[in-house]
C-alpha cells in the first residue's frame, strides 16, 4: 500500500480511537463511586492512612507497582517520574508496592524517582483493589476521591505492554515491525 494511502487509513483509525476515548470518558463520569476503607500503609516516616495521601487535593492516583523485581513496572515508573509535576498539579500521586519502605527508598534513589511511595506489605489493599493474581502482584492504577468524608474509588486500569500509560509502546507502534519482542531492562 502506498505511504499516503496507509497514513490516511491510520489517521482514520486514530480518529476512531479518539471517539472511543470520548465514549469512555462519558461512561467514567457516570460511574457510581466505590466506598473504600481507610487503609494504613508503611512508609519511611511511619504509618500513613489512605485518606492522608490526598494532601491538599480531592483526587488521588495510586499506582499499583509489582516492586523492585519487575523491569516493566520500573519502565512505567520511570515515565511517571517525568510527568509527575504535571500530574500533581491536577491530583495527588503515590506509588504502592509490596516492598518494605527501606527497599523502596534504595530502589527509588537508584532510579531518581521523585514521587511518594507507600508499602502495602501486610495489608489487603492491592488484593482488594484487584491487583493481586494467584501468586503474584499485578500492575495498574486506581483513582480515589474524597466524597462526603469517605474515600471512594472512581476508576482503575491495568497496565501491560501496549497500554496507554507508557508511551514507549506507541512509539514502537510507529515502527513497521512494532516492538518486535523488545522488553525493558533495568540498565542499558
Amino acid at each position: 500500500m502506498a505511504y499516503q494511502d496507509t497514513i490516511e487509513e491510520i489517521t482514520s483509525y486514530r480518529l476512531q480511537i479518539s471517539e472511543l476515548r470520548n465514549k469512555m470518558r462519558e461512561l467514567q463520569s457516570a460511574i457510581e463511586p466505590e466506598i473504600i476503607q481507610d487503609y494504613e500503609f508503611s512508609t519511611l516516616s511511619g504509618t500513613v492512612k489512605l485518606s492522608d495521601l490526598f494532601a491538599d487535593k480531592n483526587t488521588l492516583f495510586i499506582v499499583h507497582n509489582m516492586g523492585t523485581g519487575c523491569p516493566y513496572c520500573t519502565l512505567w515508573a520511570d515515565g511517571f517520574n517525568g510527568i509527575l509535576g504535571h500530574l500533581e498539579d491536577r491530583a495527588a500521586f503515590v506509588m504502592s508496592t509490596p516492598d518494605a519502605p527501606d527497599k523502596q527508598q534504595r530502589f527509588a534513589e537508584s532510579r531518581d524517582w521523585k514521587f511518594r511511595m507507600i508499602s502495602h506489605q501486610g495489608t489487603t489493599f492491592a488484593e482488594d483493589m484487584g491487583y493481586k493474581g494467584e501468586d503474584h502482584w499485578l500492575p495498574g492504577v486506581s483513582v480515589f476521591q474524597k466524597l462526603n468524608g469517605q474515600v471512594v474509588r472512581v476508576s482503575d486500569a491495568s497496565f501491560g505492554p501496549g497500554d496507554d500509560f507508557c508511551s514507549i509502546w506507541q512509539f514502537c507502534d510507529l515502527l513497521p515491525e512494532g516492538a518486535d519482542g523488545w522488553q525493558p531492562k533495568f540498565k542499558y
